[in-house]
């Protein structure tokens, strides 16, 4: 059995900094760092030069990026927005706890950032708000905006993914965080009418949801290919399978 310091680091949650108005980590958080985890040993050999978290929250991700690819990865930028400044506050004390460091920037998914950061990004991570809600609950101020996503939950994902593919680079990754209600399946055909390949790097149930990890990653091969099996075909099975609480977060203050 692998020593405790043999194993990859990850953000600690006792180092986690907290604030009343941003979302703590949570199952899906655990999710996405999981699938980071389980894609260690490419990450650290796509060495990476600029990575980037959208919706930084606690920091827990954009922290566990950092540690995951640790010193090997050395002369790798990080950046992280929020359109929450608590949450941009909570996350630059969270990676100072942890011995790390990002631009942090407080704004709407990537404004006013788009021009600079134009195909530089070699890797991003998106816990986005995913859960379906009304949609007069998006983009309002505080913790709300953490999950709300309008319509299917869509509302918020359908604006990062052309921003996500104005901002990767030509070897860029994208991790993004799905809900079964989200049509994870649709979001996988549009990005691959885009170029990009994907596939399902963790997926996780509880009796709330069913959560699925994508990565997605440019490849001219797929333009105008049938949707990638892998993905549309274990996306159809689950909807079968599983009966969703669409709304059950709609009356609770936090996503877990």
């Amino acid at each position: 059995m692998a020593s405790h310091k043999q194993l990859p680091r990850t953000a600690q949650i006792r180092l986690v900094s907290s604030h009343q108005e941003v979302y703590e980590p949570c199952d899906d958080s655990f999710a996405l760092v999981d699938a980071l985890l389980a894609d260690r040993n490419n990450l650290q050999e796509h060495h990476p030069s600029l990575c980037m978290e959208i919706g930084c929250g606690s920091g827990y991700v954009i922290t566990s990026l950092a540690l995951i690819l640790g010193q090997e990865a050395s002369g790798v930028n990080y950046i992280a927005t929020d359109i929450n400044p608590h949450a941009v506050e909570v996350t630059r004390e969270t990676m100072e706890a942890h011995g790390v460091g990002a631009e942090l920037i407080v704004t709407d998914i990537a404004a006013g950032l788009e021009q600079r950061l134009a195909g530089l990004v070699d890797v991003m991570v998106v816990n986005p708000p995913y859960v379906p809600t009304p949609e007069d609950e998006v983009g309002v101020e505080g913790i709300t905006s953490s999950w709300a996503g309008g319509e299917n939950g869509r509302s918020v994902i359908d604006k990062i993914l052309p921003v996500a593919d104005r901002l990767l680079s030509e070897k860029g990754w994208l991790y993004l965080v799905t809900l079964t209600a989200n049509n994870p399946s649709e979001i996988c055909q549009q990005m691959r009418k885009k170029g990009y390949a994907s596939k399902i790097v963790v997926q996780r149930s509880t009796e709330e949801e069913s959560l699925h990890i994508i990565k997605f990653w440019r490849d001219v091969d797929t333009v105008g290919d049938e949707p990638d099996q892998s993905v549309s075909g274990f996306i159809g099975s689950l909807l079968t399978q599983i009966r969703l609480l669409s709304y059950w977060r709609g009356t609770n203050s936090d996503k877990c």
